[in-house]
């Protein structure tokens, strides 16, 4: 009977053990995920106020993660990197 108690206490601790070591890296993955469909809906604006001035930038994961993890800074290297080339 001893030894089952002592097991359960081992492994309710072990659990909180590797939730706390894994927390972390899935909040970071959550925030990159959130902020890329952020950086969707971003250019989606952009392209929506764009098309009175014939401007366009492409909707894909790569731009939208681009977005997402600078933010509006990022949006205007998008913008200013379309100018550039196109």
């Amino acid at each position: 009977m001893d030894l089952n108690i002592l097991t359960y206490l081992a492994c309710i601790c072990f659990i909180f053990i590797i939730g706390r070591i894994f927390i972390v890296p899935i909040k970071k993955i959550l925030k990159l995920i959130l902020n890329s469909i952020f950086g969707g809906i971003v250019i989606y604006v952009i392209n929506i106020i764009g098309v009175n001035f014939g401007f366009h930038i492409g909707l894909n994961f790569v731009n939208s993660i681009i977005i997402g993890l600078l933010g509006l800074p990022g949006a205007v290297c998008l913008i200013i990197v379309k100018l550039l080339i196109g």
